[in-house]
């Protein structure tokens, strides 16, 4: 398999089909093809050779589109740069992975000029703006214009397809090594899955460095969908694209939801905009509370939900959950509120600290294996020795399996607090938080107790308008969830800290709890 595959196909079946919708227009299959082969022989003209590293620094662009094939096709490896990051954790990232290119856009041509600079390894930088082209870069549009289409060197199989940095909030990241193979296998998990069929008109409202709409990408072009581009993610801006492009299939993290449920509640403009067009709504990269996937469902209801759970290690998907159980039956079930059951090319175990399976119903560690389980982390062998074990990706992730296979996330498991020898996972405690009429959002911690060792911890976000008080947010969680289990201290904020695709930093709330202590928790 090659990632580039699903574009030959559409090249050769459907050329005069819309590839790419975007702010900046229509492109064809036929001209999105002839770009990438032409930015692949700009790539190799500037002398990048097989296997070697290219970046990119961007906003959602079509651009960012070309490049994800183009480099492949040069046969280069993509290292697709979190656009959140530090001028210092990209720095890492380059010279870590030996980058010899890093392309940039208008929002980051500036950041991209320091990293360049300071970077060991990055030989030329191509801006990919629509503006001039600032001095000692390359303009990505004439190395287009001028360069002739070369043939695609089809690199794949179990080849490098790219370094997908994870990580990065408690310490420099890890580069996740995810071959051709990985991303292809994963992709038709989606395909099996009854997503992306050939007349998708799919919205790219995730970021794209992150590997979930890369993957989405990748199962689009074997199928032969449209892409429609979303710059930047915001509320407004995607039900708009919805309602102008008709678009009928969406990938969203759940804070997104909130967010832009939260939007339509309080704008009345949004009730012109037609949402009728959506057909199935995807949601994943953290989890969702009972409470947001039902007002999701009221909000759409015509749509089907459609969950993956997953990592980058999995290049992502471990289990799915489709539409077809997400309904009252599997409502009342609790199964709808699972993560779903293995995927077509995975195999799932809950296991103990020996790697021994555990019986349906008990909680262990949620392990992986098949043929999209990454390669390893890049230069980091003690790392990937640790995370594959016997050809099993240890997750991190706390779980069980019922007795029809349905996997229940519980928690990180070193988001697991453990007060006074009971093991507390936090996101029962967000879940029962969450049934709160006047919270919005909340996040659980644990903190340092010399009593307990650690005691429950409540951050919450209260919906606008709304007033709740410690106590009664304490006493909502005792009427659902063991008394132990509650949180013993409550404080309110305005905003939760946030990762790209909306995951809360815990470590960031736990910071100034922790870092005074002997004994610290990441």
């Amino acid at each position: 398999m090659y990632i580039t595959q699903g574009l030959h196909r559409q090249l050769q079946q459907n050329p005069d089909a819309i590839a790419i919708r975007s702010p900046g227009g229509d492109m064809t299959y036929a001209e999105f093809g002839d770009r990438v082969a032409r930015l692949a022989g700009a790539l190799k003209s500037m002398g990048v050779g097989s296997g070697e590293r290219v970046a990119m620094l961007s906003i959602n662009s079509p651009r960012c589109i070309e490049y994800n094939l183009a480099v492949p096709w040069a046969d280069a490896v993509v290292n697709p740069v979190n656009i959140r990051w530090s001028a210092a954790e990209i720095i890492y990232s380059m010279d870590d992975s030996e980058t010899a290119v890093l392309i940039v856009d208008d929002t980051f041509k500036e950041l991209g000029a320091r990293v360049a600079a300071e970077s060991k390894t990055i030989r030329q930088v191509i801006y990919s703006g629509d503006g001039e082209c600032p001095a000692g870069m390359m303009s990505y549009e004439a190395l287009i214009a001028a360069t002739p289409p070369v043939e695609d060197a089809r690199r794949g199989g179990d080849s490098l397809l790219g370094i997908f940095y994870t990580g990065g909030t408690t310490g420099f990241p890890k580069g996740v090594m995810l071959s051709h193979n990985n991303l292809f296998f994963s992709a038709t998990a989606s395909l099996n899955g009854g997503r992306f069929a050939n007349d998708c008109v799919f919205l790219h409202s995730m970021p794209m460095f992150h590997l979930a709409d890369f993957a989405a990408m990748t199962a689009l072009f074997i199928s032969g969908g449209t892409h429609v581009v979303l710059p930047t993610f915001t509320p407004q801006s995607m039900l708009e694209a919805i309602d102008r492009h008709k678009v009928n299939e969406i990938l969203l993290a759940p804070t997104m939801i909130q967010m832009l449920l939260d939007w339509r509640d309080s704008h009345p403009e949004a009730a012109a905009l037609d949402l009728g067009s959506i057909r199935i709504v995807g949601y994943g990269a953290s989890p969702i509370t009972q409470v947001l996937l039902d007002r999701a469902r009221l909000a759409f209801r015509s749509a089907g939900f459609s969950q993956g759970y997953g990592m980058t290690e999995l290049a992502p998907i471990a289990t799915t959950l489709g539409p077809e159980f997400h309904t009252p039956e599997h409502q009342i079930s609790g199964k709808m509120y699972s993560a779903g059951k293995a995927a077509c090319c995975a195999e799932v175990r809950i296991v103990d600290e020996d790697d021994n399976e555990v019986p349906r119903g008990t909680v262990g560690e949620i392990v992986v294996k098949g043929p999209h389980v990454m390669l390893g982390y890049w230069k980091k062998p003690e790392a990937t020795a640790d995370a594959l074990r016997n050809g099993w990706m240890h997750t991190g992730d706390g779980g069980y399996m019922d007795k029809d296979g349905f996997v229940y996330v519980c928690d990180r498991l070193k988001d697991m607090i453990v007060s006074g020898g009971e093991n507390i996972y936090s996101a029962e405690v967000e879940t029962a938080m969450a049934s709160h009429p006047a919270v919005a959002q909340g996040a659980v911690i644990g903190i340092p107790s010399d009593k307990w060792g650690e005691t429950v911890h409540a951050v919450v976000i209260l919906k606008p308008g709304a007033t709740a008080t410690p106590e009664e947010i304490i006493a909502h969680c005792r009427e659902r969830i063991a008394g132990y289990k509650c949180p013993r201290s409550v404080e309110f904020r305005d905003a939760l800290p946030l990762s790209s695709v909306g995951k809360v930093l815990k470590t960031e709330l736990r910071k100034p709890f922790w870092e005074s202590q002997k004994r610290n928790i990441a």
